[in-house]
């Protein structure tokens, strides 16, 4: 399948398109436990915007997982205000496709929640993942927290260690901090419990992340 230079490379602010001032309209509730899908949240939980590539799989694997306690499907790391979905497949706004994690720390650890990205995914594959190509399908952790953005780079970089000693190459995964998190569309949240045939094409690397340095 050809690309076009612009899929594969994130534009420069001035280059990618406007976007709009209006937040895309989401569900009140999420599809499978019912619980809000936009701030706020009850105190004590806590948040995490990962990118694993196409989103609709991404967001069931953590939907699934104990200790998360909402997720939502939306854009990070780009430039174009409030995009639309086709926007962002244009490769001209700069964002991935990301889900917002909601998590119970004291049952599930920003460490595990780092495990389920590691352990979910091809962090080695850059611009893309599996058959889908393009920056909206990059990897990443966006993080608002100074602790959780520590957490994934010294996880990231002990998974790159593993992966290297297997024959994979470098990590490609950006860890940085969270800019803005835009909701996706409607019919984007939690679309493999709606849609429980569609297409998902995650896939780890069999290989399990070292488990998160205690502090």
């Amino acid at each position: 399948m050809a690309f076009g230079r612009e899929l594969l490379t994130i534009p420069d602010p001035a280059e990618a398109l406007p976007g709009r001032r209006e937040a895309m309209p989401v569900p009140e509730a999420h599809e499978v436990n019912g619980r809000p899908l936009r701030p706020p949240f009850p105190d004590g939980l806590e948040s995490v915007v990962v990118g694993m590539g196409c989103f609709w799989g991404a967001e069931r694997v953590f939907w699934q997982t104990p200790g998360v306690w909402t997720t939502a499907v939306g854009y990070s790391g780009g430039h174009t205000p409030n995009p639309t979905y086709r926007e962002v497949c244009s490769g001209l706004t700069g964002h991935a496709e990301v889900v917002l994690v909601v998590f119970d720390p004291e049952a599930l650890p920003i460490g595990e929640v780092l495990r389920v990205f590691w352990e979910n995914h091809d962090p080695t594959q850059g611009m893309g993942q599996g058959n889908d190509l393009g920056t909206q399908y990059r990897s990443g952790v966006w993080a608002a927290a100074d602790t959780h953005r520590a957490a994934a780079e010294a996880s990231r970089a002990a998974y790159a260690t593993v992966l290297a000693a297997a024959g994979y190459g470098p990590v490609t995964s950006e860890v940085t901090r969270l800019g803005e998190f835009f909701y996706a569309e409607d019919y984007h949240q939690q679309y493999l419990a709606k849609n429980p045939m569609g297409y998902c094409g995650m896939g780890g690397t069999g290989l399990a992340c070292p488990a998160a340095p205690a502090g």
